[in-house]
C-alpha cells in the first residue's frame, strides 16, 4: 500500500530517497529565504541541478518556487507593495510572452556575468535613480528578468536587489513585495513550459509535497525575520546577494 502511493506521488525518474532529500530542502531554503530575504531559490535550483533530469529542472523549479512564494505573500499580505506590483505585473507578463516567442538557447555566460554585474551595482553601487524604481523603472526590470527567467532560472537574486532599493530596506516589505512579485514571474512557465511539451503530472505529486514544505519553512523563517533589525537584515541580505553574484562570475569564467 505505502509502495503503491510513493509511486503515485513520486517521480519516476528520481529515487525515492532524492525525492524526500528534495522536500527537505525545499523547507530549509523557504525558511533561508523567508528570514534573511534571498538566497533560498538558488541554493534549492543548484541541488536540484545535481539531483534531477536537465529538462525538468528549471519547469519544475519555478512550480516549487510559485508555491513557495505564494505562502510567504500570503503570510506577509500587509507588508506588500501594491503599487510596485501593479507595474510588475505588466511586466512579467510581456517578458513571459516575449520568452515565448523565442524559447532560444542565450549565452549563458553573458546572462549570468549581467545578472551579477547589476546585482552588484544595486548592492553598493550608489541610489538608482528614482525614475528607475518608479512606475517605467519597474515594469521594464519586470519585463526583462522574467524574460531572462525562462532559460536562466537565476534572476532571483536582481529581483530582489531592486525591490530592496525601492522598498529601502525595510525588512518586512521587502520580503512580502519580492514574494509577490516571483510569484508573478514564476506563474507563466506552467503555461509556457506545458505548451513547449514539458510534463507537470509526472512531476505533480514532488511538487506538491515541496510546496507543502516550504509553507512550513516559511512559517519558521518568518519568526526569525521578526528578531532581526532592518539595519542587520539590510547587511545580511547585502551579503547574501554579494555572494550569489561572485557566484555566478564564477561560473561565467569557469565556463
Amino acid at each position: 500500500m505505502m509502495q503503491a502511493l510513493l509511486d503515485l506521488l513520486l517521480p519516476a525518474a528520481l529515487p525515492p530517497l532524492t525525492s524526500a532529500v528534495l522536500v527537505a530542502v525545499s523547507a530549509l531554503t523557504s525558511a533561508v529565504t523567508a528570514s534573511l530575504g534571498i538566497g533560498g531559490g538558488v541554493l534549492l535550483l543548484a541541488i536540484m541541478a545535481i539531483v534531477m533530469p536537465p529538462a525538468a529542472i528549471i519547469p519544475v523549479h519555478g512550480m516549487v518556487q510559485l508555491g513557495s512564494n505564494l505562502s510567504r505573500a500570503s503570510m506577509t499580505l500587509r507588508h506588500i507593495n501594491l503599487r510596485l506590483i501593479l507595474w510588475f505585473a505588466p511586466g512579467a507578463l510581456l517578458g513571459a510572452w516575449l520568452g515565448s516567442l523565442f524559447l532560444v538557447d542565450l549565452p549563458l555566460a553573458l546572462v549570468q556575468l549581467c545578472i551579477a554585474g547589476f546585482i552588484l551595482l544595486l548592492c553598493w553601487g550608489p541610489p538608482i535613480p528614482a525614475v528607475a524604481t518608479g512606475p517605467v523603472g519597474t515594469l521594464v526590470a519586470a519585463a526583462v528578468t522574467t524574460f531572462v527567467s525562462l532559460f536562466v532560472g537565476a534572476t532571483g537574486p536582481l529581483v530582489a536587489a531592486f525591490v530592496k532599493q525601492q522598498q529601502k530596506g525595510e525588512r518586512f516589505s521587502t520580503v512580502a513585495t519580492f514574494a509577490t512579485a516571483m510569484c508573478l514571474q514564476h506563474a507563466p512557465k506552467a503555461i509556457i513550459y506545458g505548451a513547449a511539451g514539458f510534463v507537470f503530472a509526472e512531476w505533480l505529486g514532488l511538487i506538491l509535497l515541496m510546496i507543502a514544505a516550504g509553507a512550513v519553512g516559511t512559517w519558521v523563517g518568518l519568526k526569525l525575520l521578526r528578531r532581526l533589525t532592518d539595519r542587520r537584515f539590510t547587511l545580511i541580505f547585502n551579503a547574501l546577494l554579494t555572494l550569489l553574484a561572485l557566484r555566478l562570475i564564477w561560473q561565467a569564467v569557469s565556463g
